[in-house]
């Protein structure tokens, strides 16, 4: 036996438990993107259920907008039913949810009437606090992206994720309707 076998005998040790302990890691940060992504799934599904009451709250004020509120239920549905079957795609999706939900509260702020109704007010306010959540969820989600795009870039544990086939995952971006300026109307031009 060689001087030097304790050593190979406690390399060999040392890699083997510093790659079990970065194929966990890799397991964790995977764990908690899906966990992260749930909880945005849960309020983008908030959402889509308040903006057919908010539909019907403008609908009775605004005739003539039928066009922005027949856009809206046709972009929430297809959002819901899950027609799409990716983060990218749900992200461009409630994206679009999200422009034609800001011209609806652009055409709802235009009208006074609207404005006032205690019930407008509160579904906005409901609203509000879905889109605060989805951009709290949203962050936290990026977060853990971020956690695991480091781990799969930085040496060596970039060597665990190509032996493992871990990616790089891609950042969900989604620009709510409470975040944008308020569209211009017809009424502001008057």
């Amino acid at each position: 036996m060689s001087e030097y076998t304790p050593f190979f005998i406690f390399g060999g040790i040392f890699v083997v438990v510093w790659t079990i302990g970065t194929y966990n890691r890799f397991i964790k940060f995977r764990n908690m993107i899906e966990e992260g992504w749930s909880i945005i799934d849960v309020a983008l599904k908030r959402r889509a259920n308040l903006i057919p009451k908010l539909i019907s709250a403008v609908r009775g004020y605004v005739q003539h907008e039928a066009k922005v509120l027949e856009d809206i239920t046709a972009q929430r549905v297809e959002a819901v039913t899950g027609k799409v079957d990716n983060r990218d795609s749900v992200s461009q999706s409630e994206t679009e949810v999200s422009h034609k939900l800001g011209n609806l509260l652009g055409v709802a702020e235009a009208n006074p009437d609207l404005k006032a109704s205690t019930n407008f007010v509160e579904l906005q306010e409901a609203l509000n606090q879905v889109e605060a959540e989805i951009a709290n969820s949203r962050n936290q989600f990026n977060a853990r992206i971020r956690m695991m795009n480091t781990l799969v870039e930085q040496f060596p544990s970039n060597l665990i994720a190509m032996l493992f086939g871990f990616k790089r995952d891609n950042y969900f971006q989604l620009e709510l309707a409470t975040e944008r300026e308020v569209p211009s109307t017809p009424w502001d031009q008057q």
